[in-house]
């Protein structure tokens, strides 16, 4: 099992605060396809993933793996222009890795964004779901191992995992813009094949509005920290009949493009208010 100490997430931050000194309040950690809120990012530094001491790599082609530290309608912002998986073969402590660092570094508010298969048989493509709750399908989690108490408890609470005042304010902006926009909960899962039409009808019996492969990792080490959270998922695929087909990942780009300004537009929003 992967094991890293305090001393490691701090020679990250000490690392990163070389090339910035923004005190940082709020993160944003962005998903598949839906990296391009940086260009509104008033840059102060950009640091690659490969530089970070203690950083895994994105193997993921299109995840950036650049670290981007800057202004965001004038709030100091962090942002991490692609994440990591457990199927590209991380532990779950690499892949919430940079969620401890960004504890260091002074974040109080993490922001994510996603593409998920939408499960929700009222679903339509690139409509957005608001996380409301999650149901972890990994086959780890991060919080397993000894527990470093300095930064959190043994045994976190998940009542809330997702900040319901962010959730209800978020709602209520996207649906005065028109948007089609939900809350909803989203199922974990491990990947990197996409599920079966009987997984999907599972999914969906167990409570899934919408399924995909990340995000629950980091918010789980969020909470153990005590970091509020808010997130957000583009629906890139149906997953229910009569509309569930084979998948093709152009399409899935697509949707994920199509959402991305209104995604943009509630983070905006959001960050105003915290």
């Amino acid at each position: 099992m992967e094991t890293f100490t305090l001393a490691h997430f701090q020679e990250s931050a000490d690392f990163i605060r070389r090339h910035t000194q923004i005190q940082f309040k709020t993160a944003i950690i962005l998903g598949t396809g839906l990296g391009n809120l940086v260009d509104q990012v008033e840059v102060d530094a950009v640091l690659d993933y490969s530089d970070i001491p203690h950083f895994p790599l994105s193997t993921v082609e299109t995840h950036s793996g650049k670290l981007i530290a800057g202004y965001l309608d004038k709030v100091p912002v962090l942002v991490m222009q692609g994440r990591f998986h457990y199927y590209e073969g991380y532990s779950m402590k690499q892949v919430t890795y940079p969620v401890r660092v960004m504890k260091l570094l002074g974040i109080e508010n993490l922001f994510i964004s996603n593409i998920a298969g939408g499960i929700n048989a009222q679903f339509e493509l690139a409509d957005l779901m608001i996380l409301e709750d999650h149901i972890n399908l990994q086959p780890d989690n991060p919080l397993l191992g000894k527990n470093i108490n300095e930064i959190g408890p043994r045994w976190p609470d998940m009542f809330e995992p997702y900040k319901r005042s962010w959730i209800d304010e978020a709602l209520a902006f996207g649906q005065a813009q028109g948007y089609r926009i939900r809350e909803g909960v989203y199922a974990s899962v491990a990947g990197p094949n996409l599920e079966t039409r009987a997984e999907y009808r599972y999914l969906a019996g167990i409570g899934a509005d919408a399924v995909g492969m990340s995000t629950v990792p980091e918010v789980i080490v969020a909470n153990h920290m005590g970091m509020k959270v808010f997130a957000i998922s583009a629906i890139s695929d149906l997953c229910y009949e009569p509309k569930l087909k084979p998948a093709d990942i152009t399409e899935l780009l697509q949707a994920a493009a199509d959402a991305q300004p209104k995604m943009t537009a509630i983070f905006r929003h959001l960050l105003g208010k915290v």
